[in-house]
């Protein structure tokens, strides 16, 4: 029975310190007798006469000069709306250190709702004390602010003008102001051609003091057959002044240079002859021919421009209806120059153009009539012979035309120029040549070539991008340019 007695006595507990109960305690857990008479150690203010009772909520943390913040607080606008039915009077500014801020303001749940699109009010100066403590709230900008905002930049307007089609092309290519003419004594042959390859080569040899020897021989002889000169006429070249060199016709090096220059200009000059343009002919007739991408329109276009400038009235024929934009290339190339052209569209029959265009200019009493063709490789025969049918249709309205068949040589092709002149000359007798590009080209021995191969005269030649670029061709200038004025100096230009 002890032990029963024992079993089912209740143990003692330990014994729990007993604590004090807080004034805050207190007043959450008797809300009337803390209204009544309020605990006078608390800093914090009792609650208003007209709040309604909440439940006790988790003690905060003693600080005595601290107020109560809301976990999310609202905004002010939105603060000072609801403080403004229920809080008393606000106190004065000067016991700002203890504002009275209601239980009912703090809450879990931040409030849903919409900044204020205006500056707020200011808030009453019963929580002046609260804007210390709380973080502030990003308010929207001064109205001032707001309107220093840079607007965005105006878009520009499109000119429905101005819109990519032919004729606004040709407009635009005939607008655009032609390149200023070469000054007086620039821009000569040897400012152009000094760059190349040719006249490098050619200088390095006689940019010293060389010895008279087989060795200066063969360093020239070097230098022609890398420019293209050709196997045949370099070598005969060579040997010619290897023989006067043993026979001691050359007094030094300076000698054979002055030597070497008479031999080039010899091989130029029978072909060295300028085009004549015939007055009695009502129109002349110029056939300009060549393979791709020679530069026939853009030929055709200076010789436009030096014809004009001469006092000629001019037509021009698109024949070269194959490639796109040709047309329009030559016919913005008319408008530059004031000059009226001849054209069908593309893929129209060349030779058609070309009897339309000479018709043309005889009723018109033009002086002067160029007629484009498409380029064609030498080696298509097909496109060889529509060559001959436009000579053999210009016959037909004049039995003289075409009076002068130009073909246009790229100087870059070296020695397969040689080969396209031999197709060409085959097909339609060509008359004339014009040597474009030799301004950037280490080829430009092919003149030379050229000139001892078919003796065909050249009347032109390209050293420049520019309308007064296209040259007369003149055999001195040509040679003095590629080689230097003296042993060790390059001397003067040329023009």
């Amino acid at each position: 029975m002890a032990s029963f007695f024992r079993r089912n006595k209740p143990e003692d507990s330990p014994q729990q310190p007993r604590r004090g109960f807080t004034a805050e305690e207190l007043a959450a857990a008797f809300p009337s007798t803390s209204r009544e008479a309020p605990a006078p150690a608390r800093d914090d203010p009792a609650l208003p006469a007209g709040a309604p009772e909440t439940s006790p909520s988790p003690a905060p943390s003693p600080d005595a000069g601290t107020a109560t913040v809301a976990e999310a607080p609202a905004p002010a606008a939105d603060r000072a709306a609801i403080e403004a039915p229920a809080a008393p009077a606000p106190a004065p500014a000067s016991d700002a250190g203890s504002a009275v801020v209601p239980r009912h303001v703090t809450s879990t749940t931040p409030a849903a709702t919409t900044p204020a699109t205006t500056p707020a009010t200011a808030a009453p100066a019963a929580s002046a004390s609260v804007a210390g403590a709380v973080p502030a709230v990003d308010a929207p900008l001064p109205g001032a602010a707001m309107a220093a905002t840079v607007p965005p930049a105006p878009v520009p307007s499109v000119d429905p003008s101005r819109t990519a089609s032919p004729d606004a092309f040709i407009a635009a290519m005939a607008s655009r102001p032609l390149p200023a003419p070469a000054a007086p004594g620039a821009g000569g042959w040897r400012e152009r051609l000094r760059g190349t390859g040719f006249a490098r080569s050619l200088g390095n040899v006689f940019s010293r003091n060389p010895r008279l020897d087989d060795d200066l021989l063969d360093e020239i002889e070097t230098a022609l057959l890398t420019a293209d000169v050709g196997v045949t006429a370099s070598t005969a070249l060579v040997e010619g002044m290897r023989k006067r060199m043993k026979a001691r016709e050359f007094a030094d090096a300076n000698a054979l240079l002055a030597a070497l220059r008479r031999e080039l200009v010899a091989m130029l000059q029978p072909v060295a002859r300028p085009l004549e343009i015939d007055a009695g002919a009502k129109p002349f007739v110029i056939l300009t021919v060549g393979v791709n991408g020679v530069g026939k329109t853009t030929t055709i276009g200076k010789l436009a421009h030096r014809y004009k400038s001469a006092g000629h009235s001019l037509m021009l024929a698109a024949g070269d209806t194959f490639r796109a934009a040709a047309v329009a290339q030559l016919q913005a190339w008319g408008d530059r120059n004031d000059v009226q052209v001849i054209a069908q569209g593309q893929e129209a029959d060349p030779a058609a153009v070309a009897f339309d265009a000479l018709q043309a200019a005889r009723a018109r009493g033009t002086d002067v009539l160029i007629a484009d063709t498409a380029g064609r490789l030498h080696t298509q025969q097909g496109l060889m012979a529509e060559l001959g049918k436009i000579r053999r249709v210009l016959a037909k309205v004049d039995a003289a035309a075409p009076h002068e068949v130009l073909m246009v040589v790229d100087g870059t092709t070296g020695q397969n120029a040689i080969s396209q002149l031999r197709q060409f000359h085959a097909a339609v007798n060509v008359t004339g040549l014009v040597v474009t590009k030799l301004d950037g080209t280490a080829k430009g021995g092919v003149v030379f070539a050229l000139a001892r191969e078919f003796g065909i005269p050249i009347r032109y030649a390209g050293i420049g991008e520019r309308p007064e670029d296209l040259r007369v061709f003149d055999a001195q200038a040509f040679v003095d340019a590629l080689l230097p004025a003296s042993l060790g100096n390059e001397g003067t230009a040329t023009q």
